[in-house]
Protein backbone atom coordinates (compact mmCIF):
# COMPACT_ATOMS: atom_id res chain seq x y z
CA UNK A 1 0.00 0.00 0.00
CA UNK A 2 1.52 3.36 -1.00
CA UNK A 3 2.31 5.91 1.44
CA UNK A 4 2.03 8.93 -0.33
CA UNK A 5 1.14 12.15 0.79
CA UNK A 6 -1.66 13.84 -1.25
CA UNK A 7 -2.12 17.45 -1.33
CA UNK A 8 -5.77 19.09 -2.11
CA UNK A 9 -4.74 21.69 -5.10
CA UNK A 10 -7.12 24.09 -6.45
CA UNK A 11 -9.40 23.62 -3.69
CA UNK A 12 -11.47 26.17 -1.19
CA UNK A 13 -12.73 22.78 0.71
CA UNK A 14 -9.74 23.67 3.44
CA UNK A 15 -8.51 20.64 3.45
CA UNK A 16 -4.89 19.93 2.91
CA UNK A 17 -3.36 16.40 3.11
CA UNK A 18 -6.13 14.48 2.00
CA UNK A 19 -7.36 11.26 4.05
CA UNK A 20 -7.54 7.58 1.50
CA UNK A 21 -11.31 6.77 1.03
CA UNK A 22 -12.29 3.35 2.00
CA UNK A 23 -16.04 2.94 1.75
CA UNK A 24 -19.38 4.82 1.53
CA UNK A 25 -22.84 3.49 3.24
CA UNK A 26 -25.62 5.80 2.62
CA UNK A 27 -24.91 9.39 3.57
CA UNK A 28 -21.73 8.24 5.42
CA UNK A 29 -18.25 7.97 4.18
CA UNK A 30 -15.27 6.66 5.97
CA UNK A 31 -11.87 6.51 5.36
CA UNK A 32 -8.80 4.01 5.95
CA UNK A 33 -8.08 5.05 9.26
CA UNK A 34 -12.14 3.96 10.11
CA UNK A 35 -12.75 7.71 10.31
CA UNK A 36 -16.35 8.68 9.21
CA UNK A 37 -17.88 11.94 7.49
CA UNK A 38 -21.18 12.69 6.80
CA UNK A 39 -22.36 13.65 3.15
CA UNK A 40 -23.63 17.12 4.03
CA UNK A 41 -22.80 18.32 0.73
CA UNK A 42 -23.18 15.26 -1.58
CA UNK A 43 -19.25 16.29 -2.30
CA UNK A 44 -20.34 18.79 -4.96
CA UNK A 45 -23.80 18.11 -4.83
CA UNK A 46 -23.56 15.01 -6.62
CA UNK A 47 -24.25 12.46 -4.84
CA UNK A 48 -28.19 12.67 -4.19
CA UNK A 49 -28.87 9.01 -3.35
CA UNK A 50 -25.86 8.63 -0.97
CA UNK A 51 -23.37 5.96 -1.72
CA UNK A 52 -23.43 2.40 -2.06
CA UNK A 53 -27.03 2.46 -3.01
CA UNK A 54 -27.68 -1.60 -3.40
CA UNK A 55 -30.31 -0.66 -6.18
CA UNK A 56 -28.35 1.09 -8.21
CA UNK A 57 -24.55 -0.83 -7.64
CA UNK A 58 -26.31 -4.13 -8.83
CA UNK A 59 -28.13 -2.12 -12.08
CA UNK A 60 -24.63 -1.36 -13.32
CA UNK A 61 -22.94 -4.83 -12.66
CA UNK A 62 -25.68 -6.48 -14.32
CA UNK A 63 -25.00 -3.89 -17.02
CA UNK A 64 -20.86 -4.30 -17.34
CA UNK A 65 -21.70 -8.07 -17.19
CA UNK A 66 -23.50 -7.94 -20.63
CA UNK A 67 -21.76 -5.03 -22.07
CA UNK A 68 -19.90 -1.86 -20.74
CA UNK A 69 -20.04 0.04 -23.43
CA UNK A 70 -21.61 0.25 -27.09
CA UNK A 71 -20.63 3.24 -29.56
CA UNK A 72 -23.33 5.37 -30.07
CA UNK A 73 -22.96 5.39 -33.84
CA UNK A 74 -23.27 1.10 -34.13
CA UNK A 75 -25.70 0.88 -31.47
CA UNK A 76 -28.28 2.03 -29.23
CA UNK A 77 -29.46 0.06 -26.23
CA UNK A 78 -32.12 -0.19 -23.70
CA UNK A 79 -29.81 1.94 -21.02
CA UNK A 80 -29.93 4.75 -23.65
CA UNK A 81 -33.77 4.17 -24.50
CA UNK A 82 -35.19 3.85 -21.14
CA UNK A 83 -33.40 6.70 -19.62
CA UNK A 84 -34.33 8.97 -22.78
CA UNK A 85 -37.95 8.00 -22.08
CA UNK A 86 -37.83 8.96 -18.21
CA UNK A 87 -36.14 11.88 -18.89
CA UNK A 88 -38.34 13.46 -21.65
CA UNK A 89 -41.38 12.21 -18.95
CA UNK A 90 -39.58 13.98 -16.09
CA UNK A 91 -39.14 17.62 -17.88
CA UNK A 92 -42.76 17.09 -19.39
CA UNK A 93 -41.99 16.51 -23.10
CA UNK A 94 -39.99 19.71 -23.89
CA UNK A 95 -37.20 17.72 -23.86
CA UNK A 96 -37.47 14.42 -26.03
CA UNK A 97 -33.88 15.18 -28.16
CA UNK A 98 -30.63 14.30 -25.73
CA UNK A 99 -27.10 14.19 -25.80
CA UNK A 100 -25.16 11.99 -23.72
CA UNK A 101 -21.90 13.22 -22.12
CA UNK A 102 -19.59 12.18 -19.20
CA UNK A 103 -19.48 15.58 -17.29
CA UNK A 104 -21.70 19.23 -16.47
CA UNK A 105 -18.91 21.07 -18.16
CA UNK A 106 -19.44 18.66 -21.62
CA UNK A 107 -22.87 18.68 -21.17
CA UNK A 108 -22.79 22.95 -21.28
CA UNK A 109 -19.99 22.88 -23.90
CA UNK A 110 -22.42 20.95 -25.98
CA UNK A 111 -25.51 23.27 -25.64
CA UNK A 112 -23.26 25.83 -26.55
CA UNK A 113 -22.64 23.70 -29.76
CA UNK A 114 -25.98 23.42 -30.26
CA UNK A 115 -26.75 26.75 -30.22
CA UNK A 116 -24.24 27.68 -32.68
CA UNK A 117 -25.22 25.10 -35.04
CA UNK A 118 -29.12 26.31 -34.62
CA UNK A 119 -28.09 29.80 -35.97
CA UNK A 120 -26.03 28.73 -38.42
CA UNK A 121 -28.51 26.10 -40.35
CA UNK A 122 -31.13 29.04 -40.05
CA UNK A 123 -28.48 31.00 -42.32
CA UNK A 124 -27.89 33.49 -39.08
CA UNK A 125 -24.16 32.47 -38.57
CA UNK A 126 -23.09 36.21 -37.73
CA UNK A 127 -24.97 35.13 -33.98
CA UNK A 128 -21.30 33.70 -32.42
CA UNK A 129 -21.57 36.00 -29.17
CA UNK A 130 -22.96 34.45 -25.54
CA UNK A 131 -24.40 36.42 -22.76
CA UNK A 132 -24.29 35.10 -19.20
CA UNK A 133 -24.04 36.57 -15.89
CA UNK A 134 -21.90 37.86 -13.29
CA UNK A 135 -20.96 35.47 -10.67
CA UNK A 136 -22.07 32.37 -12.41
CA UNK A 137 -20.19 28.90 -13.28
CA UNK A 138 -20.93 26.65 -16.03
CA UNK A 139 -17.71 24.62 -16.15
CA UNK A 140 -14.55 23.50 -16.64
CA UNK A 141 -14.03 23.42 -20.92
CA UNK A 142 -12.73 26.47 -22.64
CA UNK A 143 -16.10 27.35 -23.93
CA UNK A 144 -17.92 26.40 -20.55
CA UNK A 145 -15.17 28.21 -18.57
CA UNK A 146 -15.58 31.69 -20.74
CA UNK A 147 -19.18 31.97 -19.65
CA UNK A 148 -18.51 31.58 -15.98
CA UNK A 149 -17.55 34.77 -13.95
CA UNK A 150 -15.24 33.37 -11.40
CA UNK A 151 -12.14 35.29 -11.43
CA UNK A 152 -10.45 32.28 -9.34
CA UNK A 153 -11.12 29.91 -12.30
CA UNK A 154 -10.84 32.02 -15.46
CA UNK A 155 -7.71 34.10 -14.48
CA UNK A 156 -5.40 31.29 -15.65
CA UNK A 157 -6.91 30.79 -19.08
CA UNK A 158 -7.32 34.51 -20.18
CA UNK A 159 -6.60 35.19 -23.38
CA UNK A 160 -7.78 32.03 -24.98
CA UNK A 161 -11.42 32.53 -23.93
CA UNK A 162 -14.19 33.40 -26.18
CA UNK A 163 -15.58 36.85 -25.91
CA UNK A 164 -18.68 36.85 -24.00
CA UNK A 165 -20.62 39.62 -22.18
CA UNK A 166 -21.50 39.31 -18.65
CA UNK A 167 -24.50 40.85 -17.26
CA UNK A 168 -25.26 41.72 -13.65
CA UNK A 169 -25.94 38.43 -11.38
CA UNK A 170 -29.62 38.01 -9.98
CA UNK A 171 -28.79 37.70 -6.75
CA UNK A 172 -32.06 39.74 -4.27
CA UNK A 173 -29.25 39.93 -1.20
CA UNK A 174 -26.87 41.57 -3.32
CA UNK A 175 -28.98 43.68 -5.52
CA UNK A 176 -27.26 46.19 -7.55
CA UNK A 177 -26.60 49.79 -6.22
CA UNK A 178 -29.77 51.99 -6.01
CA UNK A 179 -32.41 49.57 -7.33
CA UNK A 180 -35.53 48.02 -4.79
CA UNK A 181 -35.91 44.71 -4.47
CA UNK A 182 -39.61 45.63 -6.11
CA UNK A 183 -37.33 46.93 -9.05
CA UNK A 184 -34.84 43.88 -9.02
CA UNK A 185 -36.56 41.80 -11.74
CA UNK A 186 -37.33 44.66 -14.51
CA UNK A 187 -33.85 46.18 -13.79
CA UNK A 188 -32.50 42.65 -14.66
CA UNK A 189 -34.49 42.19 -17.84
CA UNK A 190 -33.80 46.03 -19.39
CA UNK A 191 -30.01 45.36 -18.52
CA UNK A 192 -30.23 42.40 -20.77
CA UNK A 193 -32.31 43.61 -23.44
CA UNK A 194 -29.95 46.97 -22.88
CA UNK A 195 -26.89 44.58 -23.99
CA UNK A 196 -28.00 42.37 -26.98
CA UNK A 197 -28.90 46.35 -28.50
CA UNK A 198 -25.73 47.20 -27.84
CA UNK A 199 -23.62 43.98 -29.32
CA UNK A 200 -26.52 43.40 -32.34
CA UNK A 201 -28.99 41.25 -32.36
CA UNK A 202 -27.98 39.50 -35.48
CA UNK A 203 -24.87 38.87 -33.45
CA UNK A 204 -26.17 37.15 -30.23
CA UNK A 205 -26.74 33.64 -30.52
CA UNK A 206 -27.83 32.56 -26.98
CA UNK A 207 -27.82 34.05 -22.99
CA UNK A 208 -27.12 31.14 -20.53
CA UNK A 209 -27.53 31.48 -16.79
CA UNK A 210 -28.31 29.10 -13.62
CA UNK A 211 -31.86 28.86 -12.26
CA UNK A 212 -30.21 28.38 -8.69
CA UNK A 213 -26.83 29.64 -8.99
CA UNK A 214 -24.61 27.14 -6.91
CA UNK A 215 -20.66 27.24 -6.40
CA UNK A 216 -20.47 30.73 -8.05
CA UNK A 217 -22.73 32.34 -5.59
CA UNK A 218 -23.62 29.75 -2.96
CA UNK A 219 -26.69 28.61 -3.71
CA UNK A 220 -28.69 32.01 -5.57
CA UNK A 221 -32.29 31.55 -6.33
CA UNK A 222 -33.35 34.07 -9.31
CA UNK A 223 -36.03 36.83 -7.64
CA UNK A 224 -39.67 35.50 -8.21
CA UNK A 225 -40.26 36.17 -12.16
CA UNK A 226 -37.04 36.45 -13.58
CA UNK A 227 -37.08 33.52 -15.13
CA UNK A 228 -40.10 34.66 -17.15
CA UNK A 229 -38.92 37.94 -17.56
CA UNK A 230 -35.53 36.76 -19.79
CA UNK A 231 -36.90 34.26 -21.59
CA UNK A 232 -39.76 37.54 -23.36
CA UNK A 233 -36.41 39.45 -23.53
CA UNK A 234 -34.57 36.27 -25.72
CA UNK A 235 -37.89 35.46 -27.53
CA UNK A 236 -37.81 39.10 -28.80
CA UNK A 237 -34.90 39.27 -30.17
CA UNK A 238 -34.31 35.70 -31.82
CA UNK A 239 -31.91 34.80 -28.73
CA UNK A 240 -31.85 31.04 -27.31
CA UNK A 241 -32.42 31.07 -24.43
CA UNK A 242 -29.62 27.96 -22.29
CA UNK A 243 -31.26 26.91 -18.53
CA UNK A 244 -27.79 25.15 -16.84
CA UNK A 245 -29.16 22.81 -14.66
CA UNK A 246 -25.81 20.84 -13.97
CA UNK A 247 -25.56 21.44 -10.18
CA UNK A 248 -29.37 22.48 -9.32
CA UNK A 249 -31.17 20.14 -11.67
CA UNK A 250 -32.53 16.21 -11.79
CA UNK A 251 -34.53 17.20 -8.54
CA UNK A 252 -31.76 19.00 -6.15
CA UNK A 253 -34.70 22.28 -5.70
CA UNK A 254 -37.75 19.98 -5.54
CA UNK A 255 -38.90 20.13 -8.92
CA UNK A 256 -36.84 18.04 -11.69
CA UNK A 257 -36.38 20.57 -13.58
CA UNK A 258 -35.35 23.74 -11.55
CA UNK A 259 -36.84 25.89 -14.11
CA UNK A 260 -40.55 24.44 -13.33
CA UNK A 261 -40.79 26.25 -10.31
CA UNK A 262 -40.62 29.54 -12.40
CA UNK A 263 -42.71 28.20 -15.42
CA UNK A 264 -40.69 28.63 -17.93
CA UNK A 265 -38.90 26.26 -20.44
CA UNK A 266 -35.86 26.92 -22.11
CA UNK A 267 -34.78 26.15 -25.34
CA UNK A 268 -31.61 24.25 -24.93
CA UNK A 269 -30.64 23.20 -21.10
CA UNK A 270 -27.71 20.92 -19.39
CA UNK A 271 -27.58 18.68 -16.64
CA UNK A 272 -25.86 16.25 -14.92
CA UNK A 273 -24.83 16.18 -11.28
CA UNK A 274 -28.02 14.11 -9.87
CA UNK A 275 -28.36 12.49 -12.95
CA UNK A 276 -26.67 9.48 -12.21
CA UNK A 277 -25.63 10.57 -8.49
CA UNK A 278 -21.90 9.68 -9.05
CA UNK A 279 -22.16 6.29 -9.69
CA UNK A 280 -21.18 6.62 -13.57
CA UNK A 281 -19.90 9.94 -14.90
CA UNK A 282 -23.28 11.03 -16.89
CA UNK A 283 -24.64 14.23 -18.63
CA UNK A 284 -26.58 15.63 -20.86
CA UNK A 285 -27.38 18.17 -23.12
CA UNK A 286 -30.99 19.08 -23.70
CA UNK A 287 -32.88 20.88 -26.71
CA UNK A 288 -36.43 21.07 -27.98
CA UNK A 289 -38.42 20.11 -30.79
CA UNK A 290 -37.71 23.59 -32.45
CA UNK A 291 -34.05 23.59 -32.14
CA UNK A 292 -34.06 19.39 -33.15
CA UNK A 293 -36.02 19.95 -36.49
CA UNK A 294 -33.92 22.94 -37.36
CA UNK A 295 -30.51 20.87 -37.21
CA UNK A 296 -32.01 18.15 -38.81
CA UNK A 297 -33.24 19.66 -41.45
CA UNK A 298 -29.73 21.43 -42.32
CA UNK A 299 -27.22 18.87 -40.84
CA UNK A 300 -28.90 15.75 -40.11
CA UNK A 301 -28.63 16.31 -36.28
CA UNK A 302 -26.87 17.98 -33.50
CA UNK A 303 -23.31 17.70 -34.06
CA UNK A 304 -21.42 17.16 -30.80
CA UNK A 305 -20.88 14.41 -28.73
CA UNK A 306 -17.79 12.29 -28.43
CA UNK A 307 -16.57 8.56 -28.08
CA UNK A 308 -18.28 7.96 -24.75
CA UNK A 309 -21.64 10.09 -25.43
CA UNK A 310 -24.89 7.70 -24.54
CA UNK A 311 -22.15 5.45 -22.48
CA UNK A 312 -24.40 2.08 -21.77
CA UNK A 313 -23.10 1.53 -18.19
CA UNK A 314 -23.57 5.07 -17.17
CA UNK A 315 -27.09 5.43 -18.53
CA UNK A 316 -27.97 2.16 -16.71
CA UNK A 317 -26.79 4.11 -13.55
CA UNK A 318 -29.07 7.07 -14.50
CA UNK A 319 -32.34 4.71 -14.96
CA UNK A 320 -31.70 3.01 -11.68
CA UNK A 321 -31.11 6.75 -9.73
CA UNK A 322 -34.23 7.71 -11.43
CA UNK A 323 -36.76 5.20 -10.75
CA UNK A 324 -35.71 5.22 -6.99
CA UNK A 325 -35.82 9.35 -6.80
CA UNK A 326 -39.47 8.42 -8.98
CA UNK A 327 -40.42 5.53 -6.71
CA UNK A 328 -39.85 6.32 -3.17
CA UNK A 329 -41.20 10.24 -3.96
CA UNK A 330 -37.93 12.12 -3.05
CA UNK A 331 -38.73 14.85 -4.92
CA UNK A 332 -41.76 15.74 -2.64
CA UNK A 333 -39.58 14.79 0.20
CA UNK A 334 -37.25 17.42 -0.95
CA UNK A 335 -39.64 19.72 -1.46
CA UNK A 336 -41.11 19.78 2.21
CA UNK A 337 -37.93 19.23 3.85
CA UNK A 338 -35.99 21.74 2.55
CA UNK A 339 -37.77 24.35 3.71
CA UNK A 340 -37.64 23.43 7.04
CA UNK A 341 -33.79 22.43 6.85
CA UNK A 342 -33.25 26.56 6.36
CA UNK A 343 -35.51 27.58 9.10
CA UNK A 344 -33.56 25.13 11.44
CA UNK A 345 -30.15 26.44 9.82
CA UNK A 346 -31.69 29.95 10.94
CA UNK A 347 -32.74 28.89 14.39
CA UNK A 348 -29.44 27.29 15.19
CA UNK A 349 -26.90 30.27 13.77
CA UNK A 350 -29.86 32.63 15.25
CA UNK A 351 -26.61 34.30 17.93
CA UNK A 352 -24.48 34.42 15.08
CA UNK A 353 -25.34 37.84 13.57
CA UNK A 354 -22.68 36.90 10.55
CA UNK A 355 -24.44 34.76 9.00
CA UNK A 356 -26.17 37.25 6.71
CA UNK A 357 -28.31 34.91 4.91
CA UNK A 358 -29.38 31.49 4.31
CA UNK A 359 -31.15 30.73 1.31
CA UNK A 360 -31.46 27.71 -1.43
CA UNK A 361 -34.74 25.71 -2.52
CA UNK A 362 -35.23 22.27 -1.87
CA UNK A 363 -32.20 20.63 -0.55
CA UNK A 364 -29.70 23.24 -2.08
CA UNK A 365 -29.12 25.85 0.50
CA UNK A 366 -26.49 28.26 1.01
CA UNK A 367 -25.18 30.33 3.71
CA UNK A 368 -23.34 33.58 3.02
CA UNK A 369 -20.76 34.69 6.19
CA UNK A 370 -20.46 38.55 5.94
CA UNK A 371 -18.01 41.17 8.60
CA UNK A 372 -20.98 43.28 9.04
CA UNK A 373 -24.60 42.37 8.82
CA UNK A 374 -25.88 46.06 8.12
CA UNK A 375 -23.78 47.08 5.26
CA UNK A 376 -23.06 43.37 3.82
CA UNK A 377 -19.31 44.36 3.95
CA UNK A 378 -17.48 40.60 3.40
CA UNK A 379 -14.90 39.78 5.75
CA UNK A 380 -11.25 40.41 3.77
CA UNK A 381 -9.99 37.54 1.70
CA UNK A 382 -6.91 36.73 3.82
CA UNK A 383 -9.06 35.97 6.46
CA UNK A 384 -10.64 32.70 4.63
CA UNK A 385 -12.97 32.33 6.57
CA UNK A 386 -15.27 29.88 3.83
CA UNK A 387 -12.29 27.50 3.95
CA UNK A 388 -11.74 27.67 8.10
CA UNK A 389 -15.22 26.56 7.91
CA UNK A 390 -14.58 23.35 5.70
CA UNK A 391 -11.84 22.57 7.95
CA UNK A 392 -13.55 22.52 10.96
CA UNK A 393 -16.49 20.66 9.48
CA UNK A 394 -14.30 18.45 7.97
CA UNK A 395 -12.09 17.48 10.73
CA UNK A 396 -15.64 17.32 12.69
CA UNK A 397 -16.61 14.96 10.33
CA UNK A 398 -19.09 16.41 7.91
CA UNK A 399 -18.35 17.51 4.47
CA UNK A 400 -19.54 20.82 3.78
CA UNK A 401 -18.85 22.96 0.22
CA UNK A 402 -17.35 26.28 0.82
CA UNK A 403 -16.62 28.76 -1.87
CA UNK A 404 -15.29 32.21 -1.98
CA UNK A 405 -15.14 35.10 -4.10
CA UNK A 406 -18.71 36.35 -4.35
CA UNK A 407 -17.88 39.49 -3.82
CA UNK A 408 -15.73 41.24 -6.41
CA UNK A 409 -14.39 38.11 -7.36
CA UNK A 410 -11.74 37.92 -4.70
CA UNK A 411 -13.71 38.03 -1.61
CA UNK A 412 -16.71 37.01 0.17
CA UNK A 413 -17.76 33.49 2.17
CA UNK A 414 -20.25 31.01 1.30
CA UNK A 415 -20.99 27.19 2.40
CA UNK A 416 -23.46 25.00 0.16
CA UNK A 417 -25.10 22.33 1.98
CA UNK A 418 -26.68 19.74 -0.47
CA UNK A 419 -27.49 16.60 1.37
CA UNK A 420 -28.78 13.16 -0.33
CA UNK A 421 -32.61 13.05 -1.03
CA UNK A 422 -32.93 10.46 0.89
CA UNK A 423 -31.01 11.73 4.63
CA UNK A 424 -32.10 10.16 7.23
CA UNK A 425 -33.88 12.90 10.14
CA UNK A 426 -31.06 12.37 12.52
CA UNK A 427 -28.50 12.86 9.95
CA UNK A 428 -29.87 16.17 9.06
CA UNK A 429 -29.95 17.15 12.67
CA UNK A 430 -26.34 16.13 12.62
CA UNK A 431 -25.68 18.03 9.79
CA UNK A 432 -27.09 21.47 11.54
CA UNK A 433 -25.50 20.75 14.45
CA UNK A 434 -21.97 20.22 13.51
CA UNK A 435 -21.91 22.78 10.86
CA UNK A 436 -23.73 25.75 13.25
CA UNK A 437 -20.13 24.48 15.56
CA UNK A 438 -17.91 25.33 12.58
CA UNK A 439 -19.40 28.54 12.03
CA UNK A 440 -19.30 29.69 14.57
CA UNK A 441 -15.96 29.05 15.84
CA UNK A 442 -14.49 30.17 12.24
CA UNK A 443 -16.27 33.46 12.52
CA UNK A 444 -14.69 34.01 16.00
CA UNK A 445 -11.42 33.03 14.54
CA UNK A 446 -11.92 35.51 11.51
CA UNK A 447 -12.54 38.02 13.63
CA UNK A 448 -9.53 37.55 15.61
CA UNK A 449 -7.47 37.28 12.00
CA UNK A 450 -8.43 40.98 11.31
CA UNK A 451 -8.06 42.52 14.84
CA UNK A 452 -4.71 41.38 14.53
CA UNK A 453 -3.53 42.05 11.05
Amino acid sequence: MSNAKITSTGSSYGVQALPKIAYGKGSYLYDVNGKRYLDGSGGPAVYCLGHAHPEVTEAVKEQLDRIAHAYRYLFTSDAVEELTEIITRNTGGHFPNIVYVCSGSEAVESCMKIALQYHTARGEKSRRRFISRRRSWHGNTLGALSVSDFKTRRDAFEGSLLDVTFVSSANAYRRPEGVSAEGLVAYLAQELEDEILKIGPDKVAAFIFEPVVGAAGGVVPAPEGYARAVRDVCDRYGVLLIGDEVMCGSGRTGTWRALEHDGVVPDIMSIAKGLAAGYQPLGAALYSDKVHETLMAAHGGAMTGHTFTGHTAACAAGVAVQKIVTRDRLMERVTARGAQLQAELRAALADVAEVGDVRGRGFFIGLEMVADPETKEPFPAYASLHAAIGRRAFEAGLICYPCTGNVGGVAGDTVILAPPYNAREEELAEMVATLSSAIRESVAEAHRTVANR
